[in-house]
């Protein structure tokens, strides 16, 4: 309650001393607001086909967040634009202003947090592995030797450099330029494995020609929160993402988002991640909070 309390404060403190050169006066004079998503993060943020609009669980979230910034500037019409991120641009297009917010899947830790701000963490995810059925390998210890996939510029792969380093396993690393290039390279068997968030994971199955072929290691590297991402030190912005993503949560709007994602069939091809809320996510939307790790 305390977060949410200071989150409410905040906004209606900005809400009578709007600056120059802040983010929402940004968008009012350009009558748009810039939305940074990815292309295959499924099914947090994605594309259907070529120049469609991107869709998702974090996309559906951040729609709300333009909603309340509409609202808040008093203005008939706000265009919303969508521009592709990656992970390796992902921070950089944010702090140079070419997106106003990143909602994709975007582990919120420590280390960003110099960089740029995270609203409430919006869900948990646990850092896994997806492997072939067929393969044999049963857990994180079965990788050594191996070659092992992921994606560039995520907080996979310093993970997974510290579990070969504490564990003395030994395997080779290849990468992929995102979600669904480093899945290619495990069901090429160019990898062995594919190290990445586990919904992610299930996603990348999901969407796939065979997803009975795959499985994801019970083991986790680490739990990781995502939230939205957007510039630091523009307090107005902070206020309204804070209160606006809190609201979802203590109203219960952001279950229904979740089902919708995590437990529906999505598209492309209907299929059910059968991913339920877990605990750790549960406990986020009764206490939300922007701590990160």
């Amino acid at each position: 309650m305390r977060f949410l309390a200071l989150c409410c404060l905040a906004l209606a403190a900005g809400a009578s001393s709007a600056q120059p050169g802040d983010t929402l006066e940004k968008i009012r004079a350009a009558g748009s607001i810039t939305i940074g998503h990815r292309d295959s993060s499924i099914p947090f943020s994605y594309v259907l086909g070529t120049g469609d609009e991107p869709v998702g669980f974090a996309i559906d979230i951040c729609k709300e967040v333009a909603s309340a910034i509409k609202s808040k500037l008093g203005v008939a019409n706000l265009t919303v634009k969508y521009q592709t991120v990656t992970s390796q641009n992902r921070v950089p297009l944010v702090q140079n202003g070419t997106v106003d917010m990143e909602c994709g899947s975007t582990t919120n830790s420590m280390a960003r947090q110099q960089l740029v701000a995270f609203g409430p963490n919006y869900i948990v995810v646990g850092v896994s592995a997806a492997v072939k059925k067929s393969s044999g390998i049963n857990s994180f210890a079965d990788l050594a030797g191996k070659t092992i996939a992921t994606t560039t510029g995520t907080t996979s792969i310093p993970l997974l450099r510290a579990y070969k380093k504490t564990d003395n396993v030994e395997v080779s690393e290849i990468y992929g330029k995102d979600h669904s290039d480093s899945f290619l390279l495990l069901a090429s068997d160019r990898a062995s494995a594919f190290v990445m968030d586990d919904v992610l994971l299930a996603g990348q199955i999901a969407a796939s020609q065979a997803p009975a072929e795959y499985k994801i290691l019970p083991e986790a590297l680490r739990q990781e929160p995502y939230g939205i991402m957007f510039r630091k030190d523009d307090p107005k912005l902070k206020a309204l993402v804070d209160a606006t993503v809190t609201d979802l949560m203590k109203t219960g709007k952001i279950d229904a988002m979740y089902a919708k994602w995590f437990t529906s069939p999505i598209p492309p091809r209907n299929v059910n991640l059968q991913f339920p809320m877990s605990e750790a996510t549960k406990a986020l939307y009764r206490n939300p909070t922007d701590k990160g790790v």
